[in-house]
């Protein structure tokens, strides 16, 4: 009977000490997932037992721990110099004969299963401290991929033993208290996923920046997934919501493709393993998993997730590693453990940064992928080589082409970390947030455009657009302690434009949306005017034609991008408050702002008060946008028949006359999406004094109201908003303003309908909000930097 060696099925988690974290966790899902249809490679363990023999026999024990007794681990230097010596000693030391045999032995009869006299392996390191839900160790010790032959797994079993000494596991466990002696090394030899002919990549079964937990975000490159994880390339990223996935829905909330450059694959001149290739420009533009892959990965990632959480006794957020076999077409899980950043926070309270207004002076330099919320400052040290690690001081800003495990010693003393290329789950994001530091990725050209010395601004707090500022631009940080905000008597719900913001905008205790402008999604993700995506052959321009051309490559047709890119965007919304209502106002540009689009010059008139002009309901049912708003409707209906985000309700703004109201809801209606199927509410905004003098006949066509007190302010007191001259006339605490008000909300309750308020007053003003909790308002609508003083308001 083999002493040294496990098969992985005969494995559990409780065999942590045995055969590390990373091994038990392979045998637990092998025993109990594969059963449900989640794919795991087969393999088996040598055990930590075999790492403590091969350090006896050789000797080797006094040596290794004392220098590492006596190592300071701040020292690169001297580190370095250890560090290497011990490696050395380990793999230059003959195994144990009896190590040699069972190693032998078991992976011939593993090999034999596969039907070859030599299959191909991945030999893991697997710690035995590795993997706890306390601490990751990720990317601490060395992987082999590709490893054919008996002596090369035996060689590589003794490299993966020397790796338990890497520069970088070694502070790693001298940051975290681990005693060095306690520590063993298993290696897991397990069949490789020839990814190398698909593709590979990382799960999270959390949003990887706010700590949402109810999505999962898969992240995926062409090849092995070593490039993914090691930061090499831009990878394709894919949300999927939790609960409507669960109900059975297609619920891909958003979609990036990324820029995949590179891809590791197998190796055939005999002087390496792996090698990395360019990846030809049609495959970077291509997702690497198709809608219905990424769902089946998703399904298995609650899985994993729902077996976890009840071993563990407490919800268990997962990290994944997911690989597809290039012959076959099948998925495969390669490796999962615990998540280990956003799982260990109490979640009692959310930090809010808020970057100041930058100077002139003060503009972006590079544009990435943003870590987490927070943002740092310091000066600039550009490392393009880990020689120049020794340079690095405390409190500068990292900047590199890419990090790997090897850097953590100096990332332990970065202000903050920005790289030209990786994904949010490469190494260098996965480490930033679990130092709780500011990092971006993905900038393409950061180490060119950044100089050392030069003192910088990197926010990661105005959303998925990581920015590096040039200067110290003045910030904010607001700890909410979310314990101690009291429970309001009116429902109070946010303001939110961008999607980016909103799995972290929906941690706060709001009671919903009550505003989700669709302009911000047209303007930032989708930034074309929509008939000239429907009519591109009306657009004379060029190079804007071009740049349309540019934006829509890989789509079926351009107004599919719209409505991808529309729907994503509401969808993340909606997701990130599920199930709390999220009430998603239809574009209300102005034709000012319709012309800014790309290609909108073609189709927007020119008119001399855009204010009161072509805008809101009428646009919708006029021949010069019909088509357009169709797209809109398309959008939404995607969003909560096939996402089931059916917590989502539309409004309508600017809906001057009954007629309006009449037209643009049978409009809806021709774009299926009709008042009250599948339970779809439809709001109106109150903005107009008309809609105030006629409440209870618009009443009896629209499910409730949200009182736009900006634009009913203005056509109430007969004032541009945007006047500078007549700033002090503007008021939405006027006795006029406010009667308007107190009247719509009774002519509303007398015919059954609720009333909001989603103008910028309360958010300005809290004790407004006393006043429309006194008028009988149904919910408050404001931004999230007032939320706490609101609900402490209409707490009192």
């Amino acid at each position: 009977m083999a002493q040294f060696t496990i098969p992985f099925a005969e494995l559990k988690l409780s065999d942590v000490p045995r055969v590390g974290g990373k091994n038990a966790s392979l045998g637990e899902m092998i025993r109990e997932l594969t059963k449900v249809g989640v794919r795991v490679p087969d393999g088996f363990a040598v055990t930590a037992d075999a790492f403590r023999l091969h350090i006896e026999e050789a000797r080797l024990g006094a040596e290794i721990y004392g220098a590492l007794d006596r190592l300071d681990p701040h020292d690169v230097v001297a580190l370095a110099k250890a560090g290497e010596r011990i490696r050395s000693l380990i793999r230059s030391a003959p195994l144990p004969k009896v190590l040699e045999a069972e190693i032998t032995a078991a992976y011939l009869e593993m090999s034999a299963r596969y039907g070859s006299g030599a299959t191909d392996v991945a030999v893991r390191s697997s710690a035995t401290a590795e993997d706890l839900p306390s601490a990751s160790f990720a990317g601490q010790q060395e992987t082999y991929l590709n490893v054919h032959g008996q002596s090369e797994v035996l060689r590589s079993v003794r490299d993966c033993m020397a790796s338990l000494f890497t520069d970088r596991a070694i502070v790693y466990r001298a940051e975290r208290g681990f005693e060095h002696k306690k520590v063993a090394l298993s290696a897991g030899v397990q069949k490789m996923v020839r990814s190398d002919l698909a593709s590979a990549g990382v799960i999270f079964t959390l949003d990887t920046e706010s700590g949402c937990r109810d999505v999962v975000i898969i992240t995926g490159a062409w090849g092995l997934g070593e490039t993914v994880v090691q930061g090499r390339v831009d990878p394709d990223e894919i949300w999927v919501h939790k609960p409507t996935l669960r109900t059975g829905h297609r619920s891909i909330v958003r979609r990036e493709c990324g820029e995949k450059a590179v891809k590791l694959v197998y190796a055939s001149d005999g002087s390496a393993r792996v090698k990395e290739q360019r990846v030809p420009l049609e495959a970077r533009r291509r997702p690497v998993l198709s809608d219905d892959e990424s769902l089946e990965l998703a399904r298995w990632a609650l899985l994993i997730e729902e077996h976890y959480t009840r071993v563990h006794g407490r919800p268990t957020p997962m990290d994944i590693e997911w690989a597809k076999d290039g012959n076959s077409g099948e998925l495969f899980i390669v490796q999962a453990r615990p998540e280990t950043v956003h799982s260990n926070q109490s979640g009692l309270e959310v930090n809010v940064y808020q970057l100041g207004q930058p100077t002139a002076d003060q503009s972006v330099l590079v544009h990435g992928k943003s870590v987490g919320s927070k943002i740092g400052q310091g000066k600039v040290r550009v490392i393009k080589d880990t020689r120049e690690l020794a340079s690095f001081q405390k409190g500068e800003i990292l900047v590199a082409e890419m990090t790997d495990p090897d850097w953590e010693p100096v990332l332990q003393r970065a202000a903050a970390v920005v790289t030209d290329h990786g994904g949010r789950t490469c190494h260098a994001a996965i480490v930033s947030r679990e130092l709780g530091i500011p990092c971006v990725v993905g900038t393409g050209d950061a180490t060119r455009r950044l100089t050392t010395g030069e003192l910088v601004t990197v926010s990661c707090g105005e959303g998925d657009d990581g920015k590096i500022y040039r200067g110290a631009v003045p910030f904010e940080c607001h700890t909410l302690d979310l314990a101690t905000l009291g429970k309001a008597r009116v429902p109070v719900m946010l303001n939110v434009g961008n999607p980016e913001m909103a799995f972290l905008a929906g941690q706060l205790p709001s009671a919903g949306v009550g505003l989700a402008r669709l302009e911000f999604v047209i303007n930032s993700w989708i930034g074309v005017h929509p008939m000239a995506l429907l009519h591109p052959e009306r657009v004379t321009d060029p190079s804007a034609l071009a740049e349309i051309e540019r934006r829509t490559a890989g789509y079926t047709s351009p107004a599919e991008f719209f409505v991808e890119r529309l729907a994503f965007g509401v969808a993340q919304i909606a997701a990130a408050f599920y199930p709390r209502p999220v009430i998603v106002r239809f574009s209300d540009f102005k034709t000012n702002e319709y012309a800014g689009l790309l290609g909108g010059a073609t189709f927007e008139p020119t008119e001399h008060n855009p204010m009161i002009g072509f805008r809101g309901a009428c646009r919708y049912q006029h021949e010069r946008y019909r088509e357009a708003f169709a797209l809109e409707c398309e959008a939404i209906r995607r969003v909560r028949g096939v996402m089931g985000l059916s917590n989502v309700k539309v409004m309508i703004p600017f809906c001057r006359t009954l007629g309006e109201a009449r037209g643009v809801l049978d409009e809806m209606a021709r774009a299926g999406l009709a008042r009250g199927q599948d339970g779809l509410e439809v709001y109106v905004m109150c903005e107009i004094p008309n809609n105030v003098i006629l409440a209870d006949q618009f009443a009896e066509l629209f499910d409730g109201f949200s009182i736009g007190s900006n634009d009913l302010t203005q056509l109430t007191l007969g004032v541009d908003r945007d006047s500078e001259l007549l700033a002090h006339v503007f008021d939405e605490q006027d006795p006029g303003v406010k009667s308007s008000i107190q009247l719509v909300i009774q002519r509303a309750h007398a015919r059954g309908r609720k009333v909001g308020l989603c103008g910028q007053a309360p958010s300005d003003d809290p004790e407004f909000a006393r006043f429309l909790a006194d008028a009988g308002i149904d919910s408050i609508s404001v931004t999230s930097d007032a939320l706490p003083k609101v609900l402490s308001v209409l707490a009192s």
